[in-house]
């Protein structure tokens, strides 16, 4: 396993879109700490020394947010790290973003809004997990690190008071990271009948995507904070979270 030297990036040969989310800039003049929250692609194929490599690394804990299909067919290694706590989330269990296809200019944006509009008791379990999490870095992924993940990324920025365009800028790193993975990815969806010229359009990893969430964050919750609390975050649960991103270890 080696670092990026900018400290972002961990590039694993088991798997893709490891990054550190320290570094950002945040309001008032500090940034987000290294070390403390990482978000990732699947980890399903990664090697015994790259598990032991990361968990010596500071890894404590490990959210995983794919649906149960997806776990069963590409199985969590931490899941049988003894040293790792592992929780296992369907941040989109139900979604299907499939049907979307046809209905709209971007299925993404869609999905995305969906997503903060019916899935808020499972945005707030993967908050809690991460402010109530152990001493040591919180990693959580999905399949591609993009979706489910960059939604709860996006969040955890936000409360820790990283502007916007650092925000899309996080984002839109998936992009070439996962460029990779995306033929299997399609490959995989064809096996499975599904309809592949609206699967990729759901690979798209475009800045105006995550603008369009973060707007609508903003239009129909009342902003992040608002949204926090409507979906049932205490003030201290916030503050937490905050801290986790903020404060060195």
């Amino acid at each position: 396993m080696t670092i990026q030297p900018d400290q972002r990036l961990l590039r694993l040969s088991g798997a893709l879109n490891v990054r550190d989310l320290g570094g950002y800039a945040t309001a008032g003049g500090g940034s987000t700490q290294w070390g403390r929250v990482l978000r990732a692609a699947s980890l399903h194929r990664l090697e015994a020394a790259e598990l032991e490599a990361l968990a010596g690394r500071g890894l404590a804990t490990v959210i995983d947010l794919r649906r149960a299909g997806e776990l069963h067919e590409a199985p969590n290694p931490f899941s049988r790290h003894g040293g790792v706590a592992y929780h296992h989330v369907s941040l989109f269990d139900r979604l299907a973003p499939l049907e979307l296809v046809g209905s709209s200019d971007n299925i993404l944006l869609d999905l995305y809004k969906i997503a903060l509009r019916e899935r808020g008791p499972e945005f707030a379990q993967v908050l809690n997990l991460i402010a109530d999490a152990p001493d040591g870095a919180v990693l959580f992924h999905c399949t591609a690190g993009k979706d489910r993940t960059g939604l709860i990324a996006a969040i955890l920025l936000l409360v820790a008071g990283v502007d916007r365009d650092q925000i899309l800028e996080d984002y839109a790193m998936t992009g070439p990271l996962i460029a990779p993975m995306l033929e299997e990815l399609v490959e995989h969806a064809r096996a499975k009948g599904l309809n592949v010229d609206g699967f990729r359009q759901l690979l798209a990893c475009e800045p105006a995507t995550m603008e369009g969430a973060l707007v609508e964050l903003d239009t129909a919750h009342g902003g992040v904070e608002a949204y926090l609390a409507a979906i049932g975050l205490p003030d201290r649960t916030v503050e937490r979270l905050h801290d986790r991103l903020t404060l060195p270890a």
